[in-house]
């Protein structure tokens, strides 16, 4: 097993320093967790196949922008099973905006300090605000790229609320 030199990018592994920042905060916390090598992926469909969880195991994580009025705005780390959809609708209403959208994929990648396919249920940014829809949390884990297409990790859900602390709402769809 080869790893990047920490604070590189590769194509297919993502941000190192993303990958390790988790790596160290849960095993500073003593968080139960796994860490799984497979074939780079990003799609939540195909990499829950190769690690082999559910796909409502998965937390499939979108950043949104809300416009409240017309000059401020918010960014939402929504995090969702990986068998339902984002509802923009409810993340706008939860914050009284007036307009939401999915964040352009470089500002998604500047908040999540990782790229597209491997964001983390973490806000390490503090312009994120962390809104996780109650369907994942009644799993006994959760599973998700780890900031990185080649690894992934399973996290005790338990640990994750305690170490992640999110703002929990219903933010899914069918």
């Amino acid at each position: 097993m080869t790893t990047d030199a920490v604070g590189t990018e590769g194509p297919l592994t993502g941000t190192t320093d993303t990958y390790e920042k988790l790596i160290a905060l849960l095993e500073e916390r003593g968080a139960a967790h796994r860490v799984l090598e497979h074939a780079p992926e990003g799609a939540t469909e195909a990499v829950s196949a190769l690690r082999g969880n559910t796909l409502a195991q998965a937390a499939k994580c979108i950043i949104a922008m809300v416009k409240i009025g017309k000059k401020e705005k918010r960014f939402v780390l929504a995090v969702v099973p990986g068998d339902r959809r984002i509802d923009l609708a409810a993340v706008k209403a939860l914050y009284g905006g007036t307009y939401v959208s999915f964040a352009s994929p470089e500002i998604a990648e500047d908040l999540a300090g990782s790229p597209s396919g491997t964001i983390l249920p973490f806000a390490f940014d503090e312009r994120l605000e962390l809104i996780v829809d109650p369907d994942l949390l009644v799993h006994p884990e959760l599973y998700f790229n780890a900031a990185r297409l080649d690894r992934s990790l399973a996290l005790s859900t338990e640990d994750y609320r305690a170490i992640a602390e999110p703002r929990v709402e219903r933010i899914s769809t069918a």
